[in-house]
Order: C-alpha cells, then structure tokens, then sequence
C-alpha cells in the first residue's frame, strides 16, 4: 500500500516536534547563558583567551542568531500543523506545500555544515580539539539533514509522481456489516 501523506509521523515527529524543540532549547540556553553559548561554539587557540564579557555586538548577534533558529523550528511547527490539520485528504498538496518548507531548509543544512567547517580554517580536521558544542551542533545537524534528504528521496511518504496513479486506482474492499 503507498503511503497517503506527503508529512506521515516519522516527518512529522522530525521536523514538527523534535526539530522546534532543539530550537526552543537552544534559543533559552543562548538567553540563559549568553557567553557560554558563545564561548563554546568552537575551540580557542592557545593564543587567544575566550570572552570573560560579550562585546555588544557579539552579544545582540548571538541573540539573534538564536531567536532566528528557534523561529524557524516554530515555522515548523506551525507549517506542519496546519497541512495534516487541513489538507489530509489532498495529499499533492501537501507534498507541494512540505516541499516549499522543507527544500529551503535542507539548502540551509547543507550550507550551515560547510560553513562551520570552512569558518574553522586548518583546525577542521583536528576533531580532537573541537569543543563539545560543535560536537553536538553537528551531529543534531546531521540528524535533522539525513531525514531531510530522506524526504526529498520520497522515502516512506507520499510522492504525487508516483503514487497518484496507484490512489485514483485504488478502490476501497467493501465491509460487511453485521
């Protein structure tokens, strides 16, 4: 049987819950702790001394760098909400809506992984020296970007391309009722 929705729980419980979740902690742990969400985005030279202070700039920054990221999980949320909520029985459409959502974030992945890893120069390769929280922001990335990818495969949901066919030839058996 082909899959009937363009967003099933799998998707949805990835991008709908777990996705706005991490971007709703890390909004309050960016709040909460300012300079060591910064401190700890990536590892210090020998050098050079993390922030003891947050410069203005780098502090408004970093606030609206984490407000931005827990927006968008909430465009999730939302977004994701309102297709099941309101278009379940039109499945095309759906995936026509998703794919608008979802395409601009798996974009956003991609370039967020090469970003991190060219921002940190030589030391990219040195993982030995990277902090727990550039860890951790990769590895969460990876795991919302695989499913992305996942999607866009068209793995385990609706494909209009693919499955309309299968659905307007589709004739429900008949109950027996009692």
């Amino acid at each position: 049987m082909a899959p009937t929705s363009a967003i099933p729980d799998f998707y949805y419980f990835c991008f709908g819950a777990y996705e706005p979740f991490l971007t709703l902690v890390g909004f309050l742990g960016t709040l909460a702790d300012p300079l060591t969400a910064h401190n700890s985005q990536a590892p210090w030279l020998t050098d050079a001394l993390p922030y003891n202070v947050l410069p203005t700039a780098t502090f408004v920054t970093i606030l609206q760098l984490s407000h931005v990221c827990a927006l968008l999980g909430l465009v999730n949320l939302f977004v994701l909400s309102a297709v099941r909520a309101h278009l379940q029985g039109n499945p095309a459409l759906q995936e026509k809506i998703v794919f608008s959502l979802l395409t601009p974030l798996l974009i956003g992945d991609i370039f967020h992984l090469t970003l991190t890893l060219w921002a940190l120069g030589d030391d990219r390769w040195n993982i030995q020296s990277w902090s727990p929280m550039l860890w951790t922001t990769l590895i969460l990335g990876l795991t919302l970007m695989i499913p992305r990818v996942c999607w866009h495969l068209g793995i385990g949901r609706y494909v209009d391309s693919r499955d309309t066919s299968f659905r307007k030839g589709y004739v429900p058996a008949p109950t027996m009722k009692g």
